[in-house]
């Protein structure tokens, strides 16, 4: 549910210029399948037109089954938009205000009297997230509900992280509790409302809500979602997995993920949204329109999309997803009209967004920094070892073998850190570093993961 980062890759020597757009893809994206870093379906359109559409790899590793053109995976946070869109609909029926108070449709939440819809949809809430409360106060052997993170916040009432509106801060907090008043004011539930106003109405006959272990159902042309196992050296089912299982006492929970779809259906929405089939073109502008914070500085995150503005491509709106067994990515050119999907089944894989961009148009491939690398001592370095938490879940692993210090990802593959100076690391094999952190006694007590702009902390917790 929760975007986790995902090693994007950046550079493929073998591409020559001579080929065409398409030829150019392909072999970008058979480079990748080929080196196991590529599991899952890509649609490429301009102007609505599909330039480029190809499955890799298996939707069932059991039986073995390819996936197609229509297989359905779980989009995880790229859920988010379905979630604001709904949110619109209702605004625009005059069931809501954007600026009305979360506590006018959820009373049990009065305590956060000052956080507003419009402070959720941007996420500037301020609400600590419900999967790391949940992790030390929920009963596992059940599956939670949102009404279950309602009454955790009625009964905990932990602290808001900061003020309303003076800081961003992505929050699956705020999109769960988005599709609670959904509910609320709709009288039916999360996944049936957006059947009825978006999915149905845009003929997305491949999309729904579906929580595969809280309501069970066939679902034809599955695509399960997979997790590598390193000790077994295969891939397995996250729940099979002791570090992944949060996906079954999480899995009643919508709003921030939970929406399944196709990269087809995909296409069709982004089509709409150039439209007024669903909302006004002022509602639409809205949505696109990164938040204000009190300070009057812009964050870049509209209505469940993230918004940039790009020196060399125009307005972006794009979402990135991913949760045990799915990375997913959908990116709008607003301005140029192109748009790139990504629904991928394994957690060990690549988003070659860069690359992607550069070839549809016609720009050379993105050359990694050159970083100079520095020699530690072993001492310097195994003071570095440990696991930092990202999020319930997804853990930074950082070892010590044979005078070189490693990193790995919760699902990925191990690689080698470089140190560039005594604090600061990059690795070789993509465009990241990693930079730690140290209290006033020497402790090492947090790493950042610097990677395509973003800055995540992760905690160390052992």
């Amino acid at each position: 549910m929760k975007i986790i980062i995902t090693l994007i890759c950046l550079t493929f020597g073998q591409l020559t210029f001579g080929q065409n757009r398409i030829q150019k893809i392909d072999s970008l994206l058979t480079s990748i399948y080929d080196s196991g870093e590529l599991n899952g379906n890509v649609l490429i359109a301009e102007k609505g037109k599909v330039i480029y559409k190809k499955s890799f790899g298996l939707s069932n590793e059991t039986t073995k089954e390819k996936l197609n053109e229509n297989s359905i995976f779980e989009l995880a946070s790229v859920s988010k938009q379905f979630t604001a869109m709904a949110i619109v609909i209702l605004k625009e029926n005059g069931k809501l205000n954007y600026d009305d108070k979360i506590a006018k449709f959820i009373p049990e939440l009065s305590n956060y009297k000052n956080i507003t819809i419009r402070n959720l949809l941007n996420h500037t809430g301020g609400l600590p997230d419900y999967m790391e409360l949940m992790d030390t106060v929920f009963d596992k052997s059940k599956i939670a509900t949102n009404k279950d993170i309602i009454s955790m916040f009625t009964n905990q009432n932990p602290k808001i992280l900061f003020e309303p509106n003076t800081k961003y801060e992505y929050s699956n907090t705020g999109y769960a509790i988005l599709a609670s008043i959904i509910e609320k004011i709709s009288g039916m539930t999360y996944g049936d409302y957006l059947n009825k106003v978006i999915f149905k109405p845009l003929k997305m006959k491949n999309t729904f809500v579906y929580t595969r272990r809280y309501a069970p159902r066939k679902i034809n042309n599955y695509a399960y979602g997979y997790v590598y196992s390193d000790s077994l050296k295969k891939y397995l089912l996250p729940e099979d997995i002791e570090e992944t299982k949060m996906v079954v006492w999480l899995d009643g929970i919508v709003g921030d993920g939970t929406v399944n779809s196709t990269t087809n259906d995909l296409l069709k929405w982004d089509r709409a949204l150039y439209t007024n089939k669903l909302i006004s073109n002022s509602s639409s502008k809205e949505i696109l329109t990164a938040g204000e914070l009190n300070d009057k500085s812009k964050t870049k995150y509209g209505f469940g999309w993230g918004i940039d503005n790009n020196v060399n491509f125009g307005k972006l709106a794009s979402h990135s997803g991913s949760w045990p067994g799915y990375v997913t990515y959908i990116e709008r050119h607003i301005d140029n009209d192109k748009t790139i999907i990504i629904l991928q089944n394994h957690n060990n894989v690549t988003l070659p967004i860069k690359s992607l961009r550069s070839i549809l148009y016609n720009q050379p491939l993105p050359i990694k920094k050159e970083r100079k690398e520095v020699k530690l001592t072993n001492e310097q370095l195994q003071k570095f070892t440990g696991t930092y938490e990202i999020e319930i879940g997804v853990e930074m692993k950082v070892s010590f073998t044979n005078e070189q210090l490693f990193a790995q990802l919760t699902g990925q593959n191990e690689f080698p850190l470089f140190a560039e100076s005594e604090f600061t690391f990059f690795l070789k094999v993509v465009d990241a570093q990693i930079e730690f952190q140290q209290n006033d006694k020497g402790e090492i007590t947090n790493l950042f993961l610097l990677q395509n702009g973003n800055k995540t902390k992760a905690e160390k917790i052992k």
